[in-house]
C-alpha cells in the first residue's frame, strides 16, 4: 500500500489549488516546511505569507484577508492553531463566520518526540464547540486532497486536522469526499468500529485480525466530525449490539462524544471508546506512544473482545 502523511497531501493539494484560484491566500506561522504550505509558496510566493511565531496574529490577519473576498488557508501545528490561537479563532473567525480554513498539522500524540507541550489531544473538542465551525479529519492522502479541493469552494470557517506521519492509503480510487458524510469501509455484523484520522488504519488492521478468528466487523470512516453523519451512525447502530469509536484524541469532546450524543438522543446503545484516557502525552516515537496510550490495532481488538 502507498503511504503518505496527510500534511504532505495537504501541501500538494494547496500548491495545485493556489494556481487554480487567484483568491486563495496562504498564511503560516514560521513552520511552512513542516506544515507543507512551503509547496504553495514555491509556486506562488506572492500569496504566501509567513507571519512568524505569532499564531493569534495569524488568525487575525486571516480574518482581515477573508473580509476582502479571499479564501484564506492558515496553518500551524494543531496545538498552536487550535490552542494558542483559540480566542482569535473563536472571535475573529467563528463569530464572524469568515471564509478561513484552519489546516492544522502535527495533531495528536503521533507528533512524537516533541512531547506533551506540542501534542494536541483536545483540539477537536475546542473546534467542535465553536458555532458554525466545520471540523474535518481526513484519514489518508487521497481524502486529504479531496477535502482541500472541497472546502475551497465553501464560504464558511473550517478546521482540518492533519497528521505528521505517513499512513496507508485506504480509500478506493473512485472515492468522493463529501462534507458531513461518513464512509463504510468494511461490512460485518454485531459490532461497528467508528474511526477517524489515523485510527481508520488501526481499525482496519483490527478488523483483519478478528476476521482471521471468524469475527467480522463493520468499519466506518468519519472524516467530518462536525456536522456528524448522524444518519449513517444511526443506521449502523440499529444493526449493531455495540459501537466502538476510535480516535487519536482525548475521550472528552471528540468523535466518541459526538457519537454518544447522537446515540443518547436517538438510539441508546452500548458503546465504548478507544481514545486517550484523560492524560497528557509524552516524548517518544509515534509507534511507542500509540502502543502505550492504547490506540493500536491490538488495543482495538482487546476492546472488541470484551463484547463478544
Amino acid at each position: 500500500m502507498a503511504k503518505m502523511a496527510t500534511r504532505e497531501a495537504y501541501g500538494k493539494a494547496l500548491a495545485e489549488l493556489i494556481l487554480q484560484d487567484e483568491k486563495v491566500v496562504v498564511l503560516d506561522a514560521d513552520l511552512s516546511k513542516s506544515t507543507k504550505t512551503f509547496d504553495a509558496k514555491a509556486v506562488c510566493p506572492e500569496r504566501h505569507f509567513n507571519v512568524g511565531i505569532a499564531e493569534g496574529n495569524m488568525m487575525g490577519i486571516a480574518a482581515g484577508l477573508a473580509t476582502c473576498g479571499n479564501t484564506v488557508f492558515a496553518s500551524s501545528f494543531a496545538m498552536f492553531a487550535a490552542g494558542r490561537a483559540y480566542e482569535q479563532v473563536r472571535n475573529s473567525i467563528g463569530y464572524t463566520h469568515l471564509n478561513v480554513k484552519i489546516c492544522a498539522t502535527h495533531a495528536g500524540i503521533t507528533l512524537g518526540e516533541d512531547g506533551a507541550s506540542h501534542q494536541a489531544i483536545e483540539d477537536i473538542a475546542l473546534m467542535r464547540s465553536i458555532p458554525g465551525m466545520t471540523v474535518i479529519q481526513p484519514c489518508d492522502d487521497l481524502e486529504t486532497f479531496q477535502v482541500i479541493q472541497t472546502i475551497a469552494k465553501t464560504q464558511t470557517p473550517v478546521y482540518v486536522r492533519l497528521g505528521r506521519n505517513a499512513v496507508e492509503t485506504v480509500n478506493a480510487p473512485e472515492y468522493q469526499f463529501q462534507i458531513g458524510k461518513g464512509t463504510v469501509l468494511r461490512l460485518g455484523k454485531d459490532i461497528t468500529l467508528v474511526a477517524t484520522g489515523i485510527m481508520v488504519q488501526e481499525a482496519l488492521k483490527a478488523a483483519d485480525t478478528l476476521k482471521e478468528k471468524g469475527i467480522e466487523l463493520n468499519v466506518i470512516n468519519i472524516s467530518t466530525l462536525k456536522p456528524l453523519d448522524e444518519a449513517l451512525i444511526l443506521d449502523y447502530a440499529k444493526k449493531s449490539k455495540v459501537m466502538i469509536t476510535c480516535e487519536e484524541h482525548s475521550k472528552f469532546g471528540g468523535l466518541g462524544s459526538a457519537v454518544a450524543e447522537t446515540l443518547a438522543k436517538n438510539h441508546p446503545l452500548k458503546m465504548d471508546m478507544v481514545a486517550i484516557n484523560d492524560t497528557f502525552g509524552e516524548s517518544g516515537t509515534p509507534t511507542a506512544l500509540v502502543e502505550k496510550y492504547g490506540l493500536s490495532a491490538a488495543s482495538i481488538v482487546s476492546t472488541v473482545e470484551k463484547y463478544l
